[in-house]
């Protein structure tokens, strides 16, 4: 508005059709001019007095649709400087919010170009139509977050009714006020360090019938009647399927006049068949890989399911050393220390997925030698084998039942916990730098991006206070809801928010994130923990 001496609506309609993307609107104004900006996006800014002025009451006009002369206070001009009756242009807003067009309603003047006033709109609708009027709010408002790419609907099932707005990045991850945690970009789960590529196809991989298919081929072979699956149950390699054919299992061939076992006719078992070996080898390397990497993924997210139950056990640990008569009243690093193995599991977990993929053939077969490919599969597996060692070190100090040692044993143990988030922190961040330069960055058509590491976890959404407000005149906004931290309800007035180029709130708006109702930082050292 301040940018062009727009009034409010106007602006509006130029956001909303540049689909909130403010640098392209700025673009197309440096390259076009601001005569082709409005024109394109239907924004009639009238210069001439003559055009702007109201219809006086005392006057009349022609309505050139129903063809009736009426008094002026029963017209209605647009700021392109048609004039209809109130009549004519309120069944016109019904149609068109009926249509589902509510967000750019155009002038009823033949080959005019111009979006009405929504102001307009409202009140001509609302004075016939009050819930016609409140959906043309509805419409117009969430059209902020359907048509931006840096506002979304929280996924969650049922829908809270929320919506996350970012400012700079949209590949990150956040958690809505109702807890769901969800990847900005895809709105599937979390799964950084996978890109959201990879999670969808290691998604399908797991739901589909991909791998059976891959079992069935290792482990059967088909009835040369039938073509029914057959899995040899016995020593002998005469096998019988079910529909009584017999047949050899070296090389599937039905058993019968041409093929015993004391006469074979016309061809060999032992004779190498190079096409159909290569293909039951490929099936069989390709079926232990996956399950190699799918075992070791849901193995971590076993384990940060199981240690997420344990996490009111160790609270109450927690609880029951705090009572007890000892010198040590403060422990904050259990909590700390909680959320650190949270955090890190999930890495580890999602780590699976993304070597599968990144090492594979399926997705980069051209983009590295094999030489290459195998020097940097090693280089990842020595930091996902050093952050895994540490993370179940972790898991183990963890836990102990400190709340039955003494306080010279606790002592030890919370320094090893301490020592051990910082130490799980940095690896961490080492390897998603690994990940983010030496391997997804090292690509020619880099069209993968993941989400940053953050060592406090996932930025929890915040509701912010300022609201979206219409005119005097108008009817009070329904709500909106954002940000890589800001999050507000559907049936409340729209909140905005703003955040860094790292993902985190403004200076303007300060945020604490806090597990277990206490602020922290996991990577201070044990003094300063104990002081604060």
């Amino acid at each position: 508005m301040e940018m062009l001496s727009l009034r409010e609506h106007h602006a509006r309609t130029l956001l909303i059709h540049y689909r909130w993307d403010v640098e392209k609107l700025l673009a197309v104004l440096v390259e076009k001019g601001k005569a082709d900006l409005f024109s394109e996006a239907g924004v009639s800014v009238v210069e001439s007095e003559d055009t702007v002025t109201p219809l006086s009451s005392s006057s009349t006009a022609m309505c050139d649709i129903c063809i009736e002369e009426l008094p002026g206070d029963k017209m209605t001009k647009m700021d392109c400087g048609h004039a209809f009756c109130n009549d004519c242009w309120t069944e016109h807003f019904v149609v068109k919010i009926n249509e589902g067009q509510s967000k750019r309603i155009r002038c009823m003047a033949h080959k005019c170009n111009a979006i009405c006033d929504e102001a307009v709109v409202r009140n001509l609708v609302g004075k016939r139509h009050p819930d016609l009027a409140e959906k043309f709010d509805r419409f117009l408002l969430e059209s902020y977050i359907e048509d931006n790419r840096m506002v979304k609907w929280c996924p969650s099932t049922p829908h809270c009714g929320n919506a996350i707005r970012v400012e700079d990045d949209e590949f990150c991850e956040v958690e809505c006020s109702c807890g769901v945690q969800f990847c900005f970009s895809c709105l599937s789960e979390a799964h950084s360090p996978c890109s959201c590529m990879m999670w969808e196809l290691w998604m399908k991989k797991c739901r589909d019938e991909s791998e059976t298919v891959n079992w069935i081929t290792v482990h059967t072979k088909p009835c040369p009647k039938c073509h029914k699956p057959v899995e040899k149950n016995g020593g002998c390699n005469l096998v019988s399927c079910i529909c009584g054919q017999a047949f050899c299992w070296l090389c599937g061939g039905a058993t019968g006049r041409d093929h015993t076992w004391s006469r074979i006719a016309g061809h060999s078992c032992g004779r190498y068949i190079e096409d159909r070996e290569k293909k039951t080898e490929r099936a069989k390397r390709d079926l232990y890989r996956y399950m190699h990497y799918h075992n070791r993924y849901k193995a971590h997210t076993d384990s940060f399911k199981l240690e997420s139950k344990l996490k009111e056990t160790i609270l109450e640990k927690v609880s029951i050393s705090e009572e007890r008569e000892s010198r040590l009243r403060d422990f904050s690093w259990v909590t700390n220390g909680l959320c650190r193995l949270f955090r890190s599991r999930r890495v580890l977990s999602y780590s699976y997925p993304f070597a599968f993929y990144m090492f594979g053939e399926e997705l980069f077969k051209d983009e590295m030698t094999n030489e290459e490919r195998e020097i940097k599969q090693h280089l990842f597996e020595d930091q996902q084998q050093q952050l895994e060692a540490n993370v179940e070190k972790l898991s183990k100090f963890l836990e102990e039942p400190f709340d039955q040692y003494t306080d010279d044993k606790v002592m030890e143990i919370r320094m090893q916990v301490i020592n051990l988030s910082v130490i799980i922190d940095s690896l961490c961040k080492k390897m998603y730098e690994c990940i983010e330069n030496d391997l997804l960055g090292s690509l020619q058509r880099n069209t993968h991006n993941i989400a940053p590491y953050k060592s406090k976890g996932i930025e929890k959404a915040s509701e912010l206070a300022v609201c979206w407000s219409g005119k005097a005149s108008t009817t009070t906004g329904k709500c909106l809801p954002s940000d890589c931290g800001t999050s507000g309800k559907r049936d409340r007035s729209f909140s905005f928010g703003t955040s860094d180029d790292k993902g985190c709130p403004s200076p303007k708006q300060p945020k604490k994130e806090s597990y277990g109702g206490g602020f922290f930082d996991l990577n201070l050292p044990a003094e300063v923990l104990d002081r604060n």
